[in-house]
């Protein structure tokens, strides 16, 4: 996602880099190439249009100061007003003061309501919270079955609404439920429609007065784009809302409904999608976004994946046979047995600072990380250690036992000499440090 935006920005700073001055002829080029990189990011036009009144404001007099870079200062001007524009900072899920906290997800059919209800729950489950899981889309009757197998995988539990036909109804009863079992959290699915209509509205203006939610999430496609803004609109004009939740951040959408929505609906982006796993929700931080946008990497995101998927042995161990120059075969499978838990590869190296403008010279294929550790797993414990000694025979012994083809193991080989010979030099151009801060990071 944002790649295109992305790609237009970056050419804009480029072209200001080189020519080294920013006066008023400069700064109206820039602004009108960053307005049309918004426009067909699918934009909301009128946010696009407070968007470069803010840049422009920034940028007076900056190109009078002679000790600054004219590019620098417009890469911070836009970085602050991305910031600004997707909410300031990260806003968390509202907490009861006391008994259960209700979270109401709306949104139209297909969004993702009833997925993300589930990814919630098993990110607070995660938390060690006792969650109630409340199946009231009783116009898609799959949706109560559905819930209930979520609440099977995340450890949650499910309100029994089968049979029953009125969602407010399924709403008081599991309310009741919840305060008498005492849960943490209660998260409530809600119809949906192909396209807004004042029924769907007013069935859930009833639910809400049922339910006395502390969130009401609006679910929206980022695919959908300006469309998803539209819709934002909608429900907070008639359901009134507390957050967002954007579904399929993964996927190739422009990013307008990110850099909308906040503006449009007056409450923040709270979660995100960014898979179909169970555990492919996060909470959406601007400033991180805004990094990833113009390029910059979010490490602050990494860092958190691999804490998760890293245990604290094996990252240790890691990083000390890294430093060590001691870079194996057995190391690198590792590595992406650990690295698949933390998600898409694309997704991972749009995080790393630098990365951002070469992702499109880039062609990742999640694949090759299985394809890879099977023609590992098909060497010999003595080949892992020597790769030398891994010649014609050897290899199509071991392209024949991973089921791929010589190519693939010459690729795996190759690709494994030019790894090896960049960790060896951490150790030799003064990296280590780098190597162990990560580590510390990750047993923090």
């Amino acid at each position: 996602m944002f790649e295109g935006l992305r790609d237009h920005l970056t050419g804009i700073f480029r072209d200001i880099r080189s020519r080294g001055v920013l006066g008023d002829r400069e700064v109206d080029a820039a602004l009108r190439e960053i307005r049309l990189a918004l426009l067909e990011a699918d934009v909301n036009f009128k946010v696009a249009k407070d968007f470069i009144a803010r840049i422009r404001g920034d940028l007076v007099g900056i190109n009078q100061a002679a000790h600054l870079d004219p590019s620098q200062q417009v890469v911070k001007a836009v970085q602050a007003a991305l910031v600004e524009l997707m909410g300031g900072r990260g806003a968390e899920l509202e907490k009861a003061s006391s008994g259960a906290t209700t979270v109401m997800f709306v949104g139209l059919q297909g969004s993702g309501k009833t997925t993300s209800a589930g990814k919630l729950a098993l990110r607070l489950r995660e938390r060690g919270l006792r969650v109630l899981l409340v199946p009231a889309d009783v116009a898609r009757p799959a949706a109560i079955l559905q819930l209930k197998r979520l609440a099977e995988l995340s450890g949650a539990d499910a309100f029994d609404s089968e049979g029953m036909k009125d969602p407010v109804a399924i709403v008081c009863s599991a309310m009741e439920r919840s305060k008498l079992e005492h849960y943490d959290y209660c998260i409530v699915d809600t119809s949906g429609r192909m396209q807004v209509d004042e029924a769907l509205m007013d069935e859930l203006r009833l639910m809400k007065e049922a339910a006395s939610p502390h969130e009401v999430l609006l679910v929206a496609d980022a695919m959908t784009g300006q469309e998803a803004v539209n819709l934002g609109e909608a429900f907070a004009a008639a359901v009134g809302l507390t957050g967002v939740v954007l579904t399929k951040m993964d996927g190739d959408a422009r990013g307008g409904a990110a850099g909308s929505l906040r503006t449009v609906t007056g409450v923040p982006i709270k979660l995100v999608g960014v898979g179909e796993k169970l555990d492919a929700l996060e909470e959406f931080h601007p400033e991180r976004m805004a990094s990833r946008i113009l390029g910059m990497g979010d490490v602050l995101s990494l860092i958190e994946k691999a804490e998760v998927a890293f245990e604290p042995e094996a990252a240790r161990a890691m990083a000390e046979s890294i430093q060590k120059g001691a870079f194996s075969l057995e190391t690198l499978r590792d590595q992406m047995l650990q690295m698949r838990k933390m998600g898409s590869m694309s997704d991972l190296l749009s995080m790393v600072p630098g990365m951002g403008d070469k992702m499109k010279d880039i062609e990742v294929d999640d694949k090759e990380i299985v394809r890879t550790v099977a023609i590992i797993d098909s060497m010999t414990p003595e080949e892992r250690r020597r790769p030398a000694l891994i010649k014609a025979s050897r290899r199509k012994r071991i392209a024949a036992g991973s089921g791929t083809e010589v190519m693939h193991v010459n690729r795996v080989l190759k690709q494994f000499k030019q790894m090896q010979k960049m960790m060896r030099g951490f150790s030799k151009d003064g990296k280590r440090k780098q190597m162990q801060m990560m580590q510390q990071m990750l047993n923090h």
